[in-house]
């Protein structure tokens, strides 16, 4: 087994710089640090905190890392973790890697490090080759949430986001809307190219043609969510709608339209996914798609619990839960003469 001389040899650093790096870590530059986290993946190296978690077969500690910790979805996610895990007599290591693929694989890293019992995933976006390669070097159980991978065989509880943003869309259709504006999320990630999908598909099944120009990606953040709802408004012919894939594109998109003096639903109908405690504050009431959030981040915890203590085995699962609509008062018929005249459509795409 390496020893803590070892890794410093391999680092080229002091054994004292190393002690540092594992347990205070503030003492040390990022750079050192980096180096030295680097030298003990290679060798495996195990601190003595580490290693007596080892002998003990647990360390009691779980890891966390989620996506937008400002989201109050992954806020909501977290509390339900948190509370579960600490039932079962586990403590949770939070990270937040603020929707950048390099940060999320330095939590990892560091999380590989404090060996933890098992790692829960919401991840940024589609699995590189690095990722994949850390994933598949972590010697304990990791289960996604609302975002999968597909091929690492991993466990992963998630939304159908297909069936959510199909729900929104189908509400505004049958409210009257045929020109509904999208604020969608990065198709990168698993959510935003299933919640484009779904509002595809609702449009399709309705017989409306696809429009790409009325679909602007916003990061599912609140800035770039105000930018693109501006945007949208300003078109010629603007939507009557207009849906946001996620809250905080909805907190956005509420303050552009405020800002453009713009009259909900009276001019424009809104409608999100996610309900949050704000969307009873707004007025008019926000009409949002709610997710189970509470049960997704329970059953991702006992999944994880369940293969820590051997219950469960072998390849991973994905479990699918499902939306439910939430009617408030953002919603309304549009106003007469604002429709465009009928198009002819596409193909559906295949669910």
């Amino acid at each position: 087994m390496a020893t803590i001389r070892d890794v410093a040899r391999l680092a080229g650093v002091s054994v004292a710089t190393v002690s540092n790096s594992v347990n205070d870590p503030g003492r040390v530059s990022e750079q050192l640090r980096a180096r030295v986290l680097k030298a003990i993946e290679s060798l495996n190296y195990a601190p003595r905190a580490a290693a007596r978690s080892l002998r003990k077969q647990s360390s009691g500690l779980l890891g966390l890392i989620v996506a937008d910790i400002t989201n109050p979805f992954f806020t909501e996610l977290v509390q339900a973790v948190e509370g579960i895990a600490s039932q079962q007599g586990f403590s949770v290591l939070l990270c937040n890697s603020d929707e950048d693929p390099a940060r999320e694989e330095k939590h990892l890293q560091v999380l590989r490090s404090q060996w933890v019992d098992g790692i829960i995933l919401a991840t940024t976006g589609d699995v590189s080759l690095s990722r994949s390669s850390l994933l598949s070097q972590i010697r304990v159980p990791v289960v996604l949430v609302d975002r999968a991978f597909d091929g690492l065989g991993l466990d992963a509880v998630v939304l159908d986001n297909r069936l959510a943003a199909h729900q929104a869309t189908e509400h505004l259709i049958r409210r009257g809307h045929r020109r509904i504006g999208l604020l969608s999320g990065p198709t990168s990630v698993t959510t935003g190219a299933d919640r484009l999908a779904g509002y595809r598909e609702a449009l399709l099944a309705s017989q409306i043609r696809f429009d790409p120009g009325l679909v602007l990606e916003a990061g599912f953040r609140e800035q770039q969510a105000y930018d693109a709802t501006v945007a949208l408004m300003r078109l010629p012919q603007p939507p009557t709608a207009v849906f946001a894939a996620n809250n905080l594109m909805a907190i956005g998109m509420m303050r552009a339209l405020s800002d453009l003096d713009l009259r909900c639903p009276d001019d424009v109908s809104v409608i999100s996914i996610d309900d949050f405690a704000w969307a009873n504050v707004f007025r008019p009431k926000l009409t949002t798609v709610a997710q189970p959030v509470r049960e997704m981040g329970e059953m991702a915890v006992k999944l994880l619990t369940d293969r820590i203590n051997g219950h469960r085995s072998g390849t991973g699962s994905t479990h699918m839960l499902e939306s439910r609509l939430v009617i408030r008062e953002s919603c309304a018929a549009p106003v007469q003469g604002t429709q465009p005249e009928p198009m002819p459509v596409e193909s559906a795409p295949s669910r």
